[in-house]
């Protein structure tokens, strides 16, 4: 009997324990969530290192340093960081000659971790050919050269930038000591780490957009804000959605963009973001000479091309993650546990290489599946791709033959402008590092449109007599 009352009294001791034990637990993780990172140093506006805020946030910045790490997909990326990526124009020379006239054509390399952007840019040999000072907009965390710029308005420093050469922009980015790829300050507010978009070519963008009449249902902020008063114009730091934002904040790079030395850095936006309402921006937009918009005439034909940057927020606006709420971060920086907290992943990279945390909370099929599922799509909108570019250069052909035989530039200008227009649609989904993936049927629709338009250029070349 005794035994038995001391085996309930062991119990009981035991299970206090561990009853305890529990609660110090409980609140240890109640603690963690309260107080998710401790302000060890102060950062600023003016704090463009990552690895300052690293002190206070090591876990995001030990993430953000994997950036540097080799990543590769079968259409995308970089096999070794060692060197500079391979030349995307080597592997496909109907690209080298769909840029001739342009620094693409000397070289066009597949992409590197956001760790490289500012150095890639800075060794790419498109700079032995001048370069604007807009460049650096998505490339630097260049805001408080802005602000210099400015006396202290970003906006005015921003304009000014793009009447100073590559060059001359980079050295005093350098001598700022704000010399580094885009860094935490870029999208975070320092105070209170909030979402931000601080880019002036953006919120120019957005701006416009918003003003447009184009449907932006996957936009709530900008349907609420039209149906406001418009007192001010629209804030996205003031009005969008937590969702929005992380999309926002990747949006002020990872898009269509003018960057030359003719007029300040614009984004296409004011007709709304399909492929065609961005080239019928660039179509009603004029030089400062008077003549219409162009990039750069090609060498072969002389056609006036529209140069396509990577339109990767606009084609995920017309595809079914965009519809169904799914951020560009969901995908690329998921969300990962942190003891009792989450944090988003700072190693943003393909969803392909993080299918656990980037695919599978949503898609409950297996990794094997869902990675047979993408490359479908990739490896058909890869095929529309490369008979685009077949089409194209049957076009150039047809152009330079007619050349040959005595035709004017003035008897050429219907196929010239199929060419434009052909070149625009292949260039956009070629730029774009999706390999169609954000919104497959509209890629195959802008695809189509390229190879019925340089064939139909192919023809006017051909009737020429």
């Amino acid at each position: 009997m005794k035994n038995h009352i001391k085996l309930i009294i062991g119990a009981l001791v035991i299970s206090s324990i561990l009853t305890i034990l529990l609660l110090i637990n409980i609140n240890e993780r109640k603690s963690e969530v309260e107080e998710s990172y401790k302000k060890l140093v102060k950062v600023t506006e003016d704090d463009t290192d990552p690895e300052k805020w690293g002190i206070n946030w090591p876990k995001q910045y030990d993430s953000y340093k994997l950036t540097a790490e080799a990543t590769k997909t079968r259409y995308g990326g970089h096999g070794g960081s060692e060197a500079l990526p391979e030349q995307k124009i080597e592997r496909d020379p109907w690209l080298k000659r769909m840029f001739k006239g342009y620094a693409f054509s000397i070289d066009y390399r597949d992409r590197r971790g956001h760790a490289y952007m500012l150095e890639d840019q800075e060794q790419t040999k498109r700079q032995t050919k001048p370069q604007s000072g807009s460049c650096l907009h998505c490339h630097a965390s260049i805001m408080p050269l802005y602000r210099e710029l400015g006396d202290g308005n970003a906006i005015k420093g921003f304009e000014k930038t793009h009447q100073y050469s590559y060059e001359e922009l980079n050295e005093m980015l350098h001598e700022s000591g704000h010399g580094h790829p885009v860094s935490c300050v870029d999208c975070h507010e320092p105070n209170t780490m909030k979402l931000r978009v601080t880019r002036p070519g953006f919120i120019q963008g957005i701006q416009a957009l918003a003003n447009s009449t184009s449907q932006v249902s996957y936009l709530p902020s900008i349907e609420r804000w039209r149906e406001s008063s418009q007192t001010n114009p629209y804030d996205p730091n003031e009005s969008a959605t937590q969702t929005e934002m992380r999309s926002f904040v990747c949006a002020q790079c990872h898009v269509e963009y003018y960057c030359g030395s003719e007029m300040t850095l614009e984004f296409p936006w004011s007709n709304g973001l399909k492929a065609e309402d961005l080239e019928k921006h660039w179509n009603e937009t004029h030089l400062p000479d008077g003549k219409r918009f162009f990039d750069y005439k090609h060498k072969e034909s002389g056609a006036e091309i529209l140069k396509v940057q990577h339109p990767e927020f606009e084609l995920w606006s017309q595809g079914i993650h965009a519809r169904s709420g799914v951020a560009c971060a969901d995908c690329h920086m998921p969300y990962q546990r942190d003891g009792a907290s989450k944090i988003s992943d700072h190693w943003v990279r393909s969803p392909l290489l993080n299918i656990n945390n980037a695919c599978q909370t949503c898609h409950h099929i297996n990794e094997e599946q869902i990675l047979k599922e993408v490359d479908i799509i990739q490896d058909r909108n890869y095929k529309l791709l490369k008979r685009g570019g077949e089409s194209l250069m049957a076009l150039l052909d047809a152009i330079q033959i007619a050349k040959d035989s005595g035709a004017t530039q003035n008897e050429l200008k219907e196929a010239l402008e199929f060419q434009r227009k052909a070149q625009w649609r292949l260039d956009y989904i070629a730029a774009e590092n999706s390999m169609g993936f954000h919104a497959p049927q509209e890629a195959a629709r802008i695809l189509g449109e390229a190879i019925d338009y340089a064939r139909q250029g192919q023809v006017k070349a051909m009737s020429i007599k």
